[in-house]
């Protein structure tokens, strides 16, 4: 059931946020140690532009991890607020 202020309203599966980032950042590290090993420059630099995406990433979602239930809201809070009776 839609209210129409899903973005107000929205959440972000941080702890998913975070797991995926840091995937992406390992593998693009290794992406781009391996792709200067094999003599691949732009290779690597794309690698390692993506894996500086990745850390920022990691960085900002870590940050509204420790800020608490305002990003990472409780069982008990529903996703939106209820739609009223008409």
């Amino acid at each position: 059931m839609r209210t129409g202020n899903e973005p107000v309203t929205a959440r972000s599966p941080l702890r998913l946020r975070f797991w995926l980032s840091l995937w992406g950042l390992v593998w693009a590290a290794a992406g781009a140690a391996a792709f200067s090993l094999a003599g691949r420059p732009g290779w690597a630099a794309a690698c390692a532009v993506v894996a500086l995406v990745a850390a920022v990433d990691l960085a900002v979602v870590v940050r509204h991890i420790h800020q608490g239930p305002h990003y990472q809201p409780g069982r008990d809070v529903p996703p939106y607020e209820p739609p009223r009776r008409r």
